[in-house]
């Protein structure tokens, strides 16, 4: 999206004093989505502003009085999270794709269809939220925003957050390989180690990611695992 050079500012006003930073676009949005990016990697030049269009500067004492340090990194970060990007319209669409993306993927991760408990496909409730003409916010968490998408689109799709308990029999040449992946894959509910060496873990993950987790357990073992659904709730 950003082509070489481009820039935008971020806005931070406090007290009624306007402070301003020159950013990266992408860059900046994905650091404000909490993605571990270096500041450094958004800043474009080592300045904090008052006014970036007329070259007006912050001085170091304005700084440490209103942000408590006069660190142009420290302050430049409080700017990014707690200020708006000045966005060019093209700029605020793509951004707003992809931040509609990012929601269609948590929902078709955390969310089951409530009449048969299973995944539903992201072209459905991406399709659900279009007809229900759900209106996503730029500058608010996914999280923040699903339980009211939710609501808005259950009228069209039958649609319920849901996680999944499964319990996993893993034999004893791959069991100690397996648990250390399984307990990157969801909450470790209980596990236990048989005498031969084989491994049955009870895992809970979002319902919506039940074929993707069968599938890798799978993977993982050559398809010799016995994953059981204890229940979708």
């Amino acid at each position: 999206m950003t082509r070489k050079h481009e820039y935008v500012i971020a806005r931070l006003v406090i007290g009624g004093k306007r402070f301003e930073i020159l950013v990266k676009p992408q860059e900046a949005y994905r650091y404000r989505e909490g993605a571990k990016i270096s500041i450094d990697e958004v800043l474009v030049g080592d300045y904090v502003y008052k006014d970036v269009r007329r070259g007006l500067k912050a001085s170091p004492e304005e700084l440490r009085r209103v942000f408590g340090t006069d660190d142009i990194k420290k302050v430049a970060a409080e700017i990014l999270k707690r200020g708006e990007l000045q966005l060019t319209a093209e700029q605020r669409r793509e951004l707003l794709n992809m931040k509609r993306r990012q929601i269609v993927n948590y929902i078709a991760r955390s969310a089951v269809d409530p009449r048969t408990n299973t995944p539903i496909p992201p072209t459905r409730i991406e399709k659900a939220m279009e007809e229900a003409r759900v209106s996503v916010d730029l500058y608010k968490s996914v999280e923040e925003q699903v339980p009211r998408i939710i609501k808005a689109i259950s009228r069209i799709l039958p649609i319920k957050m849901a996680r999944a308990l499964l319990q996993v029999h893993v034999p004893a040449q791959y069991s100690s390989r397996v648990y250390s992946q399984v307990i990157r894959m969801g909450e470790v509910k209980r596990s236990q180690w048989l005498a031969d060496g084989s491994l049955i873990v009870e895992l809970e993950i979002p319902a919506g990611l039940q074929n993707e987790t069968i599938d890798r357990l799978n993977e993982l073992t050559k398809g010799n695992v016995y994953v059981k659904v204890l229940h979708v709730r």
